[in-house]
C-alpha cells in the first residue's frame, strides 16, 4: 500500500494551493481511498466564517471529500481535470475547525464512461462530521 504525500499527489491531481485540500492519501487492498487533511489556522475559508469562532464551511468539507474521492481513479487522472457532477444526500453531523485532522474514506460505487460515483465520509477524531454521495467526471484538459 503506497501512501502519497502532498507533493506526490500533485503528480496526478490537478489541484494546487490554496485549493489542494489533501495532505496524504492511499488506496487500501479493496480499492477504498483514505486521505487526511489538517485544517490550518490561516485557511482562507475560515477567516470570515466566522471571525472569533472559525468553522470550516460545509461546501469546503464536500470539496475535501471530493478531492479524496479522485484518488480511487488516480491512474486515469493525468491529462484530465476532475469536475464535480453531483453532490447528493450530504449530511453534516459535527463541526470542523482549524487544527482538526480530517480523515476521509471514499468508496467508488459506480462508473459510467467518464462519470464516477462515490460514497464519502469525513471524520475528525473518530467522530463523523460529513458524509454524502459525490460524483465527478474526468474532462480532458484543453491545451
Amino acid at each position: 500500500m503506497k501512501k502519497y504525500s502532498r507533493e506526490e499527489l500533485k503528480a496526478f491531481m490537478p489541484h494546487r494551493e490554496p485549493m489542494l485540500l489533501v495532505d496524504e492519501a492511499w488506496l487500501d487492498d479493496e480499492g477504498i481511498a483514505h486521505a487526511t487533511y489538517k485544517i490550518r489556522e490561516d485557511e482562507f475559508f475560515c477567516r470570515g466564517h466566522f471571525p472569533g469562532t472559525p468553522i470550516v464551511p460545509g461546501v469546503i468539507q464536500c470539496e475535501i471529500m471530493a478531492q479524496s474521492c479522485v484518488v480511487t481513479v488516480k491512474d486515469e487522472i493525468p491529462g484530465n481535470n476532475t469536475l464535480y457532477t453531483g453532490i447528493n444526500n450530504v449530511k453534516f453531523k459535527n463541526m470542523v475547525r482549524p487544527g482538526d485532522l480530517c480523515e476521509m474514506t471514499c468508496k467508488l460505487t459506480d462508473r459510467k464512461g467518464p462519470l464516477f460515483f462515490c460514497q464519502a465520509k469525513l471524520e475528525v477524531g473518530g467522530k463523523l462530521c460529513c458524509k454524502g454521495d459525490l460524483s465527478f467526471a474526468l474532462i480532458p484538459i484543453e491545451k
